[in-house]
């Protein structure tokens, strides 16, 4: 038993409620933040190096009102910046971007750039292993989408956007959990064994 102010609070029945709670793992995380998490958890169990790319920006302004709260109030992108993450794992390497949409029923193609398809391709070239993690939001699904298939669809004339029948039949579905939070390294067991 634990005393507080209001009274006397039972660790028995603490445990008794927590048992039938739902737990929503991914529940008002970003795909990004999810991602963040495993690369975390791969790192911290010697499973794989994969990190967020930082972004190239130039700063123009900088407000300081202390010196300890500077305020960066103008900045610009040196450059268009390529995929979302890089790395390593199992001596391949890796470079992928992560998308999310709300549509319940395709994927807009537009989501991509142009950079970012060039990108893939040279990095698919080098015998790469490369993908985009499409999260579905609204749906809490999650596929590992080949750059292959995005290239070869991008550069399609007839296509807007990937029908969720068509990521479906073209990709590794994934779940999200708790440790990793992203198992998507799962997903890509699946490109090395196609590889092999």
């Amino acid at each position: 038993m634990v005393n507080y102010p209001r009274g006397i609070f039972s660790s028995i029945e603490h445990s008794i409620s927590h048992q039938n709670k739902i737990i929503f793992s991914d529940r008002g995380m970003t795909l990004e933040q999810q991602i963040n998490e495993s690369n975390e958890y791969y790192l911290n169990h010697n499973i794989a190096v994969i990190h967020k790319k930082p972004t190239p920006i130039q700063i123009v302004k900088v407000d300081y009102p202390r010196r300890s709260r500077a305020v960066i109030k103008e900045a610009y992108f040196r450059q268009a910046s390529t995929t979302d993450y890089n790395g390593v794992y199992r001596g391949y390497y890796l470079d992928f971007e992560a998308k999310e949409t709300k549509n319940r029923k395709s994927f807009p193609l537009k989501n991509f750039h142009e950079h970012q398809i060039i990108h893939l391709q040279k990095c698919l070239e080098q015998k790469g292993i490369c993908f985009a993690i499409i999260r579905f939001v609204t749906l809490n699904r999650y596929f590992i989408t080949p750059a292959s298939y995005l290239i070869r669809m991008w550069y399609s004339n007839s296509k807007k956007s990937l029908s969720l029948i068509d990521i479906i039949n073209n990709s590794y579905e994934i779940k999200s959990g708790y440790n990793p939070t992203l198992s998507y390294l799962d997903g890509v067991d699946k490109f090395i064994i196609d590889r092999i």
